[in-house]
Formats: C-alpha cells, sequence, structure tokens
C-alpha cells in the first residue's frame, strides 16, 4: 500500500464524459486489482471478477465493503491486471469509480453473470451486492 499524492487525484479528468477506451492490457483478464484510497491517500488494493462493456468496467461487490466506502468518498481508482490472490501483473491505469443506481444493476449484473459461472448462483447475487462503473 502507497500513500496516493495529490497528483494521482488530478490523472483521470473529472468530466467523464469524455470515455477512453478500457486498456488493452485489461482485455480479456480473469482479474484486475482494484486500487482505492483511504482518507490518508494510502491504496487498498483488491482483487476483482468484472465485466466489460462500452469503455467501461463493472464490478459487483457487497454494499457494506471497504471499497465502496472509499469510492463514495473518493472516486479515483487506479486498475491493473492481477491474479486471483491479487498480484499485479501489469501497469496500473488510473480511472474512475462510482456506484451504480440500483436501476443500473440489471445490466451490470447480466455481463459478470455472462462472464464467471459461479456469479449465477444464488449466494453470489445477494441482496447485500451493489454494482461499481469504471471508467477511464
Amino acid at each position: 500500500m502507497e500513500p496516493c499524492s495529490s497528483a494521482r487525484h488530478e490523472e483521470v479528468p473529472e468530466n467523464r464524459s469524455m470515455s477512453t477506451p478500457v486498456p488493452a492490457e485489461i482485455h480479456n483478464q480473469k482479474y484486475v486489482s482494484l486500487a482505492t484510497y483511504r482518507k490518508n491517500g494510502v491504496a487498498v488494493q483488491t482483487p476483482v471478477w468484472f465485466a466489460e462493456e462500452n469503455e467501461k468496467l463493472y464490478v459487483m461487490t457487497r454494499a457494506d465493503s471497504g471499497k465502496v466506502k472509499r469510492i463514495r468518498a473518493n472516486a479515483v481508482v487506479k486498475v491493473a491486471p492481477s491474479t486471483i490472490r491479487g498480484k499485479i501483473t501489469g501497469h496500473e491505469f488510473p480511472a474512475r469509480a462510482h456506484v451504480l443506481p440500483e436501476q443500473d444493476w440489471a445490466r451490470a449484473r447480466q455481463l459478470i453473470r455472462a462472464k464467471y459461472w459461479l456469479a449465477r448462483l444464488p449466494f453470489m447475487a445477494g441482496p447485500k451486492n451493489v454494482y461499481v462503473e469504471i471508467s477511464f
């Protein structure tokens, strides 16, 4: 975990209407490491499942998870290809994340279930899950 300087918070523009493509290094990966930032600037990296559509990534996670709390406080994140255990295997890419409103969950859920068969099991899609959208 590393401190996040204020300069890092300026790497991804606030204007998300000008999305850039998902980095090629992320395509066809099974897992990515999602780095979210604590209030003190320390990065917390978590390996996550993700799905991709229209230049965005979608992640399913529990609503009460630390990463959701950190994303709500600071939308700046970094994404890197990783192993299931979170070992980063490529470059980190700056991005912005936000928790999707409930009416947008269906498409994100469908994309994740299409990629990961385990996500189709009833206990994996519990009532405490939310979906996060990541833009580059």
